[in-house]
């Protein structure tokens, strides 16, 4: 076996919880998905149609990552068909963009990482 291969057997990618205020239930209570941290494979993927996502993410770059990544906490994902695309690009930009923030973002902060 190769140092990669056996590099990426020890390797756990662990979901987030991404929290989207603007989803909530009739009770209020915000929609929650779920997001496993963001590879070279997914950048590799989002870059052949958003060459600049890196530098200047346009929304449908944003949605793309959220249908690449959003996942239930079974870890099933939720958004699977191009009618998706379309209902994600309706979203406001506002909801969008702080929905990739939160898959992009890779510090934890002091109060999340002591729940864990």
């Amino acid at each position: 076996m190769g140092l990669a291969k056996e590099l990426r057997n020890r390797r756990t990618l662990k979901a987030r919880e991404v929290t989207v205020d603007a989803w909530a239930d009739g009770d209020g209570n915000a929609f929650k998905m779920f997001c496993r941290p963001i590879t070279c494979y997914d950048i590799n993927e989002l870059q052949k149609k958003h060459p600049a996502i890196m530098q200047t993410p346009t929304i449908g770059a944003m949605v793309d990552l959220i249908l690449l990544k959003a996942e239930d906490e079974g870890g099933s994902k939720l958004f699977t068909s191009a009618e998706d695309r379309i209902d994600l690009m309706g979203e406001e930009t506002t909801v969008i963009s702080e929905i990739a923030d939160q898959m992009f973002s890779t510090i934890e902060s002091v109060e999340t990482a002591a729940k864990n």
